[in-house]
């Protein structure tokens, strides 16, 4: 059969609080036959016996307490109002305020963990600091710099009346004392030599990869302290948490009773008023609250510590002062905010990580590795496969938009010019000085910097120096020192006012200097070109269509032999000019000059052999150019001349006359007396028919006569015998003269024509051109 429990007991069980009913029972009042109003006249019984008739019967026990004549259900009623209205209510609620407490506790310590942009941070710092503390470049570059320090350590220590320790004191001798101890023993597996192992490929590009993560996480992270703030918000909460509850906690616990009180007005209802109530789990809790402040006070106290901790020192700022004395990396950066927080914190678990993470802060490092892959990318052997001979028939190499400068550049000795563009931070050493024949140097668009040792033999050996710039870190400032430089050339914004950022310092010292070329945007020729005014022989100024109005320190620079001012807005010849009496060449191309009526005071320039006035807006040829006796080369193209005067061709010398790309309809017989005349273009304008007299220059090999309106070429080209090119491309001939064969050295490459026209000359004339 199945035990079943009377329900009154079962009740007693569940119920959390069991009331009794204190006092007698109140007699209600009788009616006159003794019968209480609510109860049914009873049955009549046998009258009992008296006392003198019956017999004296056994002594029965009775039960003894309190009858109250209550149900279960009152029962039930009344521990369900006591509960709520004589029990305190913290013997109530503890088991639901500690469960709120505790919620709020890991809040307050997880919520950085979980807020997405704290937890961001967070995962990507771990992600970074396991990759750093796990790479091969770490390992490598801190063996690197601890060997160093350590050989610097042991020269140091050399003492005679002392004998050599070993090595294991040596190492823990000379280790500075600093904020981490526990990275003693990384570094004494660093000082092993086994450790400097050879970084392959693929480590060499994780490392890259690395230091470009950490550069873009530091720049990201430092900007704010939001984690800071975090931590720093959620650890006061928990403090003000524990003393709270600490407070109430100790003054409520003795609340917990077992034995309560319990006055409710029931009496309607059950008869009674006053109940004496027992917590069932009164002993239960009672002893709980006490384990719970324990284990509060304990959690409390690593509350204040953290803190103190946070309060103590500055947490937003992080010193690598103990990693750059243990590893000899001096250019580790401190670093601030979220940054400097996170590494504080890794901090209390093993300073090591930092140290190791410190190498990829370190721009020492960075250089040193991607030195290492720009070495394994470019050996001696691919380098040599790359040089060519330049226009200046040097053999040069080229190098393009590279990380740095790979040392292997060092083993080709035969190189003569080193052309660099667009390289960031290039570093040139001391090694340099193996190019013994290295005399061209060009740096396009290069941050440089330079060891003392290379700049000694760029002094001496470097002849040839081109610089492209765009901002002042690109300008070497160790160009003013190469005594020995013949050519300089530099492009980029110049200004010869001081305050501005980029000046053409003094040339003083380029004792040298032969051909000066400044591309920038100047409005008047800078007083350092003054200083090399002795020895200049070449200046060429080319500006960025800036107006070039002051010109008065050309008057000084009478040594010069070639002067170009291009682009330099000038509407007039700059009457500076006419003082250079050593001046063979002359170019102002790209002004906007309209009149040449100085031309005359060229007559005193006796040693003018080039004149360059193309690219202007030049009308007409003055008659007085016939004065200039001693021109062999002119160039008048991309004008608007529409007339040549005769006296043009007084210039007898004249053996490169250039007028193409003008309006020129008509050229005078007198071409004939130009009889040292190489080369002729007329391409680009209006003529219609050409001289006779033309042929008579027979020592013409170049003659452009393409783009006008001739319809006949003249038999008499067969006098130009030296002929080499001749152009015809776009006129209106039908058909070519035969006697082009008479031009033995004119070939089907130099004779520029469409290939119908080609086809009306003789098969024999063509075989012949076409033949090699």
């Amino acid at each position: 059969m199945v035990d079943r429990k009377p329900k009154s007991e079962v009740k007693v069980m569940q119920d959390k609080i069991i009331c009794l009913p204190q006092g007698n029972l109140p007699v209600p009042p009788t009616n006159q036959t003794g019968i209480l109003p609510n109860q049914s006249e009873p049955e009549s019984e046998p009258a009992l016996p008296s006392p003198t008739s019956v017999s004296p019967a056994p002594v029965v026990q009775e039960m003894r307490g309190l009858k109250t004549n209550l149900d279960w259900q009152q029962y039930s009623f009344i521990n369900q109002m006591c509960y709520e209205k004589a029990l305190h209510w913290y013997a109530k609620y503890f088991p639901y305020l500690v469960l709120i407490h505790t919620v709020i506790f890991m809040v307050c310590s997880n919520f950085w963990f979980k807020f997405p942009g704290s937890s961001s941070k967070i995962e990507h710092f771990i992600s970074i600091l396991g990759k750093c503390f796990d790479s091969p470049w770490t390992t490598r570059a801190l063996s690197e710099v601890s060997g160093e320090n350590q050989e610097e350590r042991d020269s140091k220590k050399q003492v005679p009346s002392r004998p050599v320790p070993n090595n294991a004191s040596a190492v823990e001798g000379s280790l500075v004392k600093t904020q981490s101890l526990r990275s003693i023993p990384e570094k004494i597996v660093v000082d092993k030599p086994a450790a400097a192992s050879v970084l392959d490929k693929k480590e060499g590009e994780q490392a890259k990869a690395l230091f470009e993560k950490v550069k873009k996480f530091r720049l990201h992270v430092e900007e704010g302290d939001l984690l800071y703030v975090l931590y720093v918000r959620q650890t006061i909460l928990k403090v003000l948490k524990f003393v709270l509850i600490i407070a109430y906690n100790s003054v409520l616990v003795s609340k917990v009773q077992i034995t309560v009180t319990c006055n409710v007005d029931i009496q309607n209802m059950t008869g009674y008023r006053h109940f004496s109530c027992n917590h069932t789990m009164a002993h239960l809790f009672s002893k709980l609250s006490y384990c719970y402040l324990c284990f509060v006070i304990v959690y409390g106290f690593s509350c204040l510590y953290t803190s103190y901790w946070l309060f103590y020192r500055s947490l937003k700022e992080y010193s690598f002062e103990y990693v750059r004395q243990e590893t000899g990396i001096s250019d580790i950066p401190d670093v601030k905010n979220d940054f400097a927080f996170m590494l504080h914190m890794i901090d209390q678990y093993d300073p090591l990580y930092s140290k190791r993470f410190a190498v990829f802060l370190s721009e020492v490092s960075e250089n040193k590795l991607k030195q290492l892959n720009l070495n394994h990318a470019w050996t001696a052997e691919k380098l040599r496969q790359r040089l060519q001979t330049n226009n200046s028939n040097r053999l040069e190499l080229q190098l393009f938009m590279l990380s740095g400068l790979p040392d292997t550049i060092f083993e080709l000795s035969e190189l003569q010019s080193l052309k660099l563009e667009i390289i960031n931070n290039v570093t040139i050493p001391a090694a340099i000085a193996q190019l013994q024949d290295l005399q061209e140097l060009s740096l396009y668009q290069c941050s440089l910097k330079i060891h003392t040792a290379a700049i000694s033999f760029l002094k001496e050996n470097l002849k040839v120096l081109r610089v492209k710039f765009d901002d002042a870190r690109e300008l070497p400032h160790w160009l003013y020192l190469l005594r020995n430089l013949e050519e300089l050339h530099l492009t980029g914004s110049l200004s010869p006012d001081a305050s501005k950022n980029i000046t053409l310092e003094s040339l003083r010292e380029l004792k040298s200097l032969k051909t000066l070329s400044l591309k920038s945007n100047f409005i008047k020729i800078p007083q350092s070109i003054v200083d090399v005014h002795s020895h200049l022989q070449r200046l060429y100024i080319y500006n960025d269509g800036t107006k070039l109005v002051m010109l008065n320190n050309l008057k000084k620079m009478v040594n010069l032999t070639e002067l170009e001012l291009v682009h330099c807005d000038m509407e007039r010849i700059p009457h500076a000019i006419f003082s250079l009496v050593n001046l063979q060449a002359l170019d102002l191309k790209e002004n906007n000059l309209r009149s040449i009526e100085e031309i005359v005071s060229f007559q005193h320039l006796r040693k003018l052999t080039c004149l360059k006035l193309w690219h202007n807006s030049i009308a007409q040829i003055p008659e007085h150019i016939k004065k200039l006796g001693s021109l062999e080369r002119l160039y008048f193209s991309y004008n608007k001349i529409e007339v040549l005067p005769s006296h043009l061709f007084l210039c007898n010398k004249l053996r490169y006359l250039d007028l193409s790309y003008n309006d020129i309809r008509f050229i005078p017989p007198e071409v004939g007396v130009l009889q040292s005349l190489q080369y002729f273009s007329l391409t680009c304008n209006k003529i219609e028919s050409i001289p006779d007299e033309l042929f008579f220059c027979k020592k013409l090999k170049t003659l452009k006569l393409g783009k006008n309106t001739l319809s006949v070429l003249s038999p008499k080209i067969r006098y130009l015998v030296l002929l080499t090119h001749l152009e015809l491309k776009g006129n209106h001939f039908e058909a070519l003269p035969p006697e082009l064969a008479v031009c033995r050295s004119l070939k089907r490459s130099g004779l520029m024509v469409e290939d119908v026209l080609f086809e009306t000359l003789p098969s024999d004339v063509r075989e012949q051109m076409k033949a090699e």
